[in-house]
């Protein structure tokens, strides 16, 4: 267990709080004014991780925060005597969901990356409907020159949570049928879905996660959603992004090599999350009580 004085750790929490004021600048101020935005808001409305959340520093297992009083009363932390750590009640609290996580991330690093899906997963969002997601966003080719890339192309999306929106007409060309039950063995890490997802599974695993963790995850998702876009079929021109045309092979050979480049950031961090897991789930309460 090392302890930190309070000047040192108020320090860092305080780097922090700034690292994460410029992160969430331009979502906060678009907020205040009511304005969407198709890539930028998905990190705060699908991930349940709200931006108060990311702005209070967490130091991570085996540490203690001298004159930690202001961590009084938060999930997840016992204070004794003015010292804050992590609540180890708490940790066993949550043990069926730090096992699964530990699961999930320890199978996708087993399994063989693949790079051939072109990102066609939001193409078959659209597919055959009116109803589209972005709806202020035009498609850059149009309703039926979308529904022709998706029909002369394979679709082989192996993750559930990108899956499920599919639309009805494009379900059964997926050569895959990912259900929740499947996912441990499904997720690869060429997929920019799972590697985006390092970030909810770094926020679910809060406030064990080592801050400076948490936001490395969170910039990767950033990074991968701004891809995802750019590789989907609608126009964000005017927000300047720049399409990756994957119905084309220099689109293709683009978005792939992005790919193999997010799936090569991705690697260390699930195994930060894994060795995370395995630190908490071998703590000595959940191995008196096991």
């Amino acid at each position: 267990m090392t302890t930190l004085p309070f000047a040192e750790w108020t320090s860092y929490a305080s780097e922090h709080a700034a690292r994460v004021d410029v992160l969430l600048a331009g979502h906060l101020d678009r907020r205040k004014r009511g304005e969407a935005h198709p890539v930028e808001d998905f990190l705060f409305t699908y991930y349940p991780t709200r931006p108060n959340q990311l702005r209070i520093w967490h130091p991570g297992p085996g540490v203690q925060l001298e004159g930690g009083a202001v961590y009084e009363g938060r999930r997840g932390y016992v204070v004794v005597d003015g010292t804050a750590s992590l609540d180890p009640a708490e940790v066993e609290r949550r043990t069926d969901s730090i096992t699964w996580i530990r699961a999930l991330l320890s199978s996708t690093l087993d399994r063989q990356p693949q790079f051939g899906c072109f990102g066609l997963h939001e193409w078959a969002m659209v597919y055959r409907t009116p109803e589209v997601r972005h709806a202020a966003w035009p498609l850059r080719l149009g309703a039926e020159g979308t529904d022709q890339v998706v029909d002369s192309h394979k679709i082989g999306c192996s993750h559930f949570d990108a899956f499920r929106f599919f639309t009805t007409p494009a379900r059964p060309l997926n050569t895959l049928q990912p259900t929740r039950e499947s996912q441990p063995a499904l997720e690869q890490g060429g997929c920019l879905h799972a590697n985006m997802d390092l970030y909810k599974w770094a926020g679910k695993l809060m406030p064990f996660t080592p801050s400076a963790l948490l936001l490395e995850c969170f910039e990767l998702a950033r990074d991968i959603r701004t891809l995802d876009m750019r590789a989907s079929p609608y126009d964000l021109a005017a927000l300047g992004y720049s399409p990756v045309r994957i119905e084309t092979p220099d689109g293709k050979a683009e978005y792939t090599a992005a790919q193999r480049a997010f799936a090569d950031r991705a690697r260390p961090l699930r195994q930060q999350l894994v060795a995370l897991c395995d630190t908490l789930l071998d703590s000595p309460q959940i191995r008196v009580s096991s």
